[in-house]
């Protein structure tokens, strides 16, 4: 299993984060397996992209919101770490407890 659990919707409060507050979030270490995402569906160009991240963050974002940590972007970062056998990833985690 590569994630905690595939999800489709966005479980917690909107918090209306924008790029340049992501941006201020320092980057940690997170546990695939304990990822919930937040989409069912990956867009396949995104995954095989060689330069995925040029118009976009170099780390994927994660809300934690009632102790669960939900994949809001990123999740072709994250398959491409699993791919590679990977168990972490790099994320901006947002403290929405």
């Amino acid at each position: 299993m590569i994630f905690k659990r595939v999800g489709d919707s966005r479980p917690y409060p909107e918090h209306g984060y924008v790029q340049k507050q992501w941006a201020a979030i320092a980057p940690q270490q997170v546990r695939l397996d304990e990822l919930v995402t937040t989409k069912r569906n990956l867009d396949l160009d995104a995954l095989l992209e060689e330069d995925s991240t040029f118009y976009g963050d170099l780390f994927a974002h994660v809300v934690r919101y009632q102790d669960e940590l939900y994949l809001e972007d990123g999740l072709h970062r994250a398959l491409r770490a699993a791919l590679q056998q990977r168990q972490t990833m790099h994320a901006r985690v947002l403290d929405l407890q």
